[in-house]
């Protein structure tokens, strides 16, 4: 065969092999420019930062309680990690209302699982994010009972500071309101409903919230179907 021929022969060969070749680039390259074209929904260090000065400017705080915070009182999943919607929504974000105003005392909304510390206009100025009684029974070291947290109006009758044992476990700087039920620090803040009745709160938080809740402080604790008013306690204060 003539150098000719073998070259004749050779072409259908060839243009098989470029066809080939043309269309495994082609399925190569197109998902790459798919996902080339996708929208990019990583935030800044710049946006990451007006975010947490926004949760700060409304009451919750700055680092990973304070999302966490925002995330339940805005019934959102609760991650701690900030998505894009997450920053349009703080960016976009009123602060956090009371159920009562006009005077100072702290709040428990057991549905959102969140504590609200008001001023003494009743304005909210930190929000915490908190695990209540988890409303089932529980038998633990000879005691047994509901782990529920009572709704309704009440003081701080009593606290201590740093570490206080109980016959359920461990209370940092517990700040007492009904037969032995504190709001406390815990190194466990779930995001559920988990206490056997008491109001945890995260441990970072607990000192501070303690100076804020001196003995007689009003605490509000309701859910959708129950909430009461302490404004007439606190008109009685004031006399």
């Amino acid at each position: 065969m003539t150098a000719l021929k073998k070259l004749i022969s050779a072409v259908p060969l060839i243009l098989s092999l470029l066809l080939l070749t043309a269309t495994a680039a082609s399925a190569i390259t197109k998902p790459g420019q798919r996902k080339a074209r996708q929208p990019n929904h990583s935030l800044s260090r710049v946006e990451l930062k007006e975010a947490e000065a926004r949760l700060s400017e409304m009451g919750y705080g700055t680092g990973r309680t304070a999302l966490i915070a925002f995330q339940k009182y805005e019934g959102r999943k609760v991650t701690g990690r900030m998505s894009r919607e997450d920053f349009d929504l703080i960016m976009n974000a009123t602060a956090p209302m009371p159920r009562d105003t006009g005077y100072k005392h702290v709040e428990v909304d057991l549905d959102r699982q969140v504590l609200l510390l008001t001023d003494s206009e009743g304005a909210v100025k930190k929000v915490l994010p908190v695990s209540t009684g988890s409303d089932k029974h529980y038998s633990q070291n000879g005691m047994s009972g509901r782990a529920y947290t009572p709704r309704g109006r009440f003081r701080i009758y009593a606290k201590l500071s740093g570490w206080k044992k109980s016959p359920l476990g461990l209370l940092y700087y517990p700040n007492y309101f009904s037969d032995g039920l504190a709001i406390h620090g815990n190194p466990s803040v779930p995001q559920s409903p988990q206490s056997h009745g008491c109001i945890r709160i995260p441990m970072s938080a607990a000192v501070e919230i303690s100076r804020q809740l001196p003995v007689g402080t009003i605490l509000l604790i309701y859910d959708k179907q129950a909430f009461v008013s302490a404004r007439d306690w606190a008109a009685a204060d004031k006399q």
